[in-house]
């Protein structure tokens, strides 16, 4: 009886498999930054206009042009509070010298899209003061209000 060698399946290589999980992990890391680049996207395209309102008011406030800054009110803030008592309270406040936005977060809760902005305005003298600003949409255009 002749001996005949025992088949021996070909050894895998462990290359192959390498290659195979590279690919796949590029392709998980490339899935994960093209996602996280849309959803910062979604996220700064629905905070930039209600960013821009709270930029227009803090910039008025501190330039002392409350005629600018009373034109970001909302209805509801703009009945019950006149021009002329707005620039009148604005003006025994201390001066400003600048400030700085430190966050803005918009909501829309059972179809009401609201939102608010932390500012920090600067005293000339003193300690900075950190305001929360309530934010509606009101008419399509974002409004300071509360």
């Amino acid at each position: 009886m002749a001996y005949e060698p025992a088949m021996v399946p070909p050894k895998k290589s462990k290359r192959t498999l390498f290659i195979v999980l590279g690919v796949v992990l590029a392709l998980c890391c490339c899935g994960g930054a093209t996602g996280g680049f849309l959803l910062y996207r979604v996220a700064k395209d629905a905070t930039d206009p209600a960013r821009a309102t709270v930029d227009t008011f803090a910039t008025a406030v501190v330039a002392r042009d409350y005629p600018a800054a009373y034109g970001q009110f909302c209805a509801q803030v703009r009945d019950r509070l006149g021009e002329a008592d707005f620039a009148r309270q604005q003006s025994a406040q201390p001066e400003l010298t600048g400030y700085e936005i430190l966050g803005v977060n918009v909501m829309n809760t059972n179809g009401r899209v609201h939102g608010s902005a932390n500012v920090r305005f600067t005293p000339r003298d003193g300690v900075a003061i950190t305001q929360v600003l309530p934010l509606v949409k009101e008419d399509g255009d974002w409004r300071v209000c509360d």
